[in-house]
């Protein structure tokens, strides 16, 4: 028998021993891989003028896919949105995207809009943001630098955040009128003048960048496949930026051997291969799935062109998350962006971040 002197020193050694079990258990990481997020699609775009629209579904009824627009990026990513796309526009002299051919329709119509730009930042030198010139100019954001700008901030006030995925889509055409501004081609100077503006907001130690991620290894695709993601607590507070562009202009960024800073959408078996921009989860539900399994990271969509919107459909959304897309782009975060004030993409109790259903860990929490 035990006295109750040996029962105490006997039950304080059980807890110690099982302390210091704990202490020595090694506790699997978080990777950036191992999330999912919900983002917004053309994250700056604001709505076109009412009347100005109903000009366009007269003449091209297509273009009730335009029809939806976003919160300022602050206050996405207030809400915990943590993937934005920002598409850019070319200006190196300013002024080029000042004065929209869709205003001048407007007016031959009798109609006049309010003016879109009362700080005149696009007289300014540099890239622009807007989805469609001519037509869809309205932005929270007009130039890259200011929408950098916003997010720098706000990443600044929560230095802790999960990291933010953006998207960076090069515009390269625009509307085929007469008189519609001439949109100007993406070159090498061109390419390395949009990475100096990245740059010149966010330095490097701000960003999750390719070579930080290949480390090691021979090629950035063989450091994902060995598991090369950080973990999401080493990169806390940061950024990553990857150019959704054509192949000819990721072809020419990726050209010379050039570090840069952002990562780019190429095919799986291409030595840059990282991450995948695969937008029809329907369709491509097997081909996302193999990827993430590998170890890639794959933005898709909920939603597109507002029919999801419109006829609160979830099908797409439903195979986006089963997928294991670790971004899901999608206009309608918030129910009363949607034409019908209901449908919404978001996670349980509106959550915008979880843990990924097919990389996840097993005691992974949200």
């Amino acid at each position: 028998m035990f006295s109750k002197t040996d029962m105490k020193i006997k039950s304080y050694s059980i807890f110690l021993m099982l302390v210091l079990m704990g202490c020595n258990q090694k506790k699997e990481t978080v990777k950036l891989n191992q999330l999912q997020v919900i983002g917004s699609h053309n994250s700056y775009k604001q709505a076109i003028d009412s009347s100005l629209f109903k000009l366009l579904l007269a003449k091209d009824s297509n273009a009730l896919a335009l029809g939806y627009y976003h919160l300022p990026l602050t206050e996405q990513l207030d809400l915990g949105l943590r993937g934005l796309e920002i598409d850019v526009l070319h200006d190196p002299t300013g002024g080029r995207y000042q004065y929209p051919q869709g205003i001048v329709w407007a007016k031959q119509n009798g109609i006049e809009l309010a003016a879109h730009d009362t700080l005149h930042v696009l007289s300014e030198p540099g890239m622009k943001t807007l989805h469609v010139p001519d037509i869809d100019f309205k932005s929270s954001c007009l130039t890259f630098k200011n929408c950098l700008n916003e997010i720098k901030n706000w990443s600044a006030a929560h230095p802790d955040h999960t990291p933010i995925l953006i998207t960076i889509n090069t515009k390269d055409s625009g509307v085929n009128q007469p008189g519609a501004t001439k949109v100007l081609p993406f070159t090498e100077p061109v390419l390395d003048s949009l990475d100096a503006e990245l740059l010149s907001v966010f330095p490097v130690e701000k960003l999750i960048t390719p070579l930080q991620v290949r480390g090691d290894h021979a090629t950035l695709r063989e450091a994902i496949i060995q598991g090369g993601w950080p973990a999401v607590d080493a990169v806390k507070g940061r950024i990553m930026f990857i150019l959704d562009a054509p192949e000819k202009i990721i072809t020419t960024y990726n050209s010379n051997g050039k570090e840069r800073p952002m990562f780019v959408s190429v095919p799986e078996n291409d030595s840059h291969a990282a991450f995948f921009i695969l937008n029809e989860p329907l369709q491509q539900k097997d081909q996302i799935l193999s990827l993430v399994k590998q170890g890639f990271i794959v933005r898709t969509r909920a939603d597109a062109e507002t029919r999801e919107a419109r006829t609160e459909t979830y099908d797409r959304w439903e195979a986006a998350k089963a997928s294991g897309a670790q971004l899901i782009s999608t206009d309608y975060y918030v129910a009363r962006l949607s034409p019908t004030g209901k449908f919404e993409i978001s996670f349980d109790k509106g959550k915008y971040s979880r843990c990924n259903p097919v990389t996840g860990l097993k005691d992974c929490k949200d």
